[in-house]
């Protein structure tokens, strides 16, 4: 797929298997008008790797929302006019944003108040905690 795609999108979680899921010899793999795009984990891309692709143009382009030592960026992927870099904020709209601030708070709240919060993650834990209070 490396050799023949236009575009390389990557959606994987980091893991041991994943780190440098795409170092050197997947960069070279790519064909030269090809862009490869990050937004799962840093790691999972070889920044060093993927610096030098930039600069010998083994790929086109990059963009990138995600770092391998976040908030640092390898230096040879800032002021690349055939990089894209976002400080992992790619992932939502405007609007998205809004709501997830919202949410925040009206789960805060509800918490503060002694109500199960709408967006619970873990309804386990707090239903023991509620039935250990008596509540």
């Amino acid at each position: 797929m490396l050799r023949e795609a236009d575009f390389v999108s990557l959606h994987v979680p980091l893991l041991a298997s994943t780190r440098h899921f795409i170092g050197e010899p997947e960069l070279r793999m790519m064909k030269p008008a090809a862009v490869l795009i990050n937004t799962s984990r840093g790691p999972v891309v070889d920044e060093a790797a993927l610096a030098r692709a930039l600069a010998e143009n083994w790929i086109a382009a990059a963009a990138i929302d995600v770092f391998e030592r976040e908030p640092q960026v390898h230096p040879g992927l800032l002021n690349r006019a055939n990089a894209v870099l976002a400080p992992h904020i790619a992932s939502a709209s405007v609007a998205t944003r809004k709501r997830m601030s919202t949410m925040a708070a009206e789960n805060a709240l509800a918490a503060l108040e002694g109500r199960r919060p709408p967006n619970l993650l873990n309804p386990v834990v707090w239903d023991s905690a509620t039935s250990r209070r008596g509540a």
